[in-house]
C-alpha cells in the first residue's frame, strides 16, 4: 500500500497497469493437486513449486475443480 490508512491501495491506474505488465513477463512456477471427492465437488489446490514445507502451509489456494479453466482457451 502506498500511504493509505483506509487499507485501500491508492496507487493510480497507470501504476497498477505498469506493475501488471511487469508480472506478465515473469515466469511463475506453480504445481496443482486435484483431490476427487465422492460426496462433494472435486478440489484443485495450487501452490508455488519452489517453497519449503513450512511455507507451503500458508502459500496455497484451493478451488472447486469446475472453476479452473485453461488460460490458453480464454485468450
Amino acid at each position: 500500500m502506498t500511504g493509505s490508512t483506509s487499507g485501500y491501495d491508492d496507487r493510480t491506474t497507470r501504476q497498477r497497469l505498469a506493475t501488471a505488465t511487469q508480472y506478465e513477463q515473469d515466469t511463475f512456477a506453480f504445481e496443482s493437486t486435484v483431490v476427487r471427492y465422492e460426496d462433494g465437488p472435486d478440489r484443485c489446490t495450487i501452490a508455488p513449486r519452489e517453497c519449503s514445507e513450512t511455507e507451503r502451509l500458508t502459500k496455497w489456494l484451493s478451488v472447486d475443480l469446475e472453476a479452473v479453466v485453461d488460460l490458453d482457451e480464454l485468450r
